[in-house]
């Protein structure tokens, strides 16, 4: 049996949202999130990414975020063109899953010239997807990480880091530059002369978030 049918036998937690808010939820037997009403969205949790790539998100989380760990399947909400919120449905894990931990501390460790470094987040400038595993320009160093950029999209801290494309995460406080592309896209143009497409898809959510 895969995943998803293990999930779905199971009566899943109900949860609603503004955008700033939870303002509906309905705890299922089998897991409990201990939400309440007027709470504001936890960052880094299912239903604040969906929110922020305005885009439906099925991803596992571990236990630092509610106390359980819990797969989310999350999908935003919107009137008249406009996004309004989003509904979650919590499933408990299925038996020997675990979701993927986040970094332990404010850093990204990557492997470079035979040797490990730890990178801290501020000095990170872009990560790229690189055959299954990430690929992570810094100041001073770069070098690659085990994970796929899908797996590090979730530990990243959401005020500092965004996707431009399906294979590139920007530090958005290291973009120097940002340039019209044909095909209404951009180019951004890094503090250390990289130079990243955005996608058509992730533009606007770009524009929103820089204010432009």
């Amino acid at each position: 049996m895969d995943k998803g049918a293990t999930w779905a036998m199971k009566l899943p937690s109900v949860v609603i949202a503004d955008e700033e808010r939870y303002v509906y939820y309905r705890p299922s037997p089998f897991i409990d999130l201990h939400i309440r009403p007027g709470d504001p969205i936890k960052p880094d949790s299912v239903t604040e990414k969906a929110l922020r790539l305005n885009r439906e998100v099925a991803e596992p989380r571990d236990a630092r975020l509610f106390g359980v760990a819990y797969f989310g399947f999350s999908v935003p909400l919107s009137e008249a063109g406009r996004r309004r919120g989003a509904v979650t449905l919590v499933f408990p894990l299925a038996d020997g899953e675990r979701a993927a931990l986040p970094p332990t501390g404010p850093f990204l460790t990557v492997w470079s010239r035979e040797r490990w470094i730890p990178i801290d987040f501020e000095d990170v400038i872009f990560l790229e997807a690189q055959n299954r595993k990430t690929f992570v320009r810094a100041r001073d160093v770069q070098g690659m990480h085990r994970e796929s950029l899908s797996s590090l999209e979730a530990s990243l801290p959401a005020d500092r880091f965004a996707r431009i494309h399906r294979a590139y995460i920007v530090n958005v406080r290291q973009i120097a530059e940002i340039h019209p592309y044909p095909h209404s896209t951009l180019l951004l143009v890094m503090r250390d002369g990289s130079r990243l497409p955005v996608s058509r898809t992730y533009a606007p959510l770009l524009r929103q978030r820089l204010g432009f």
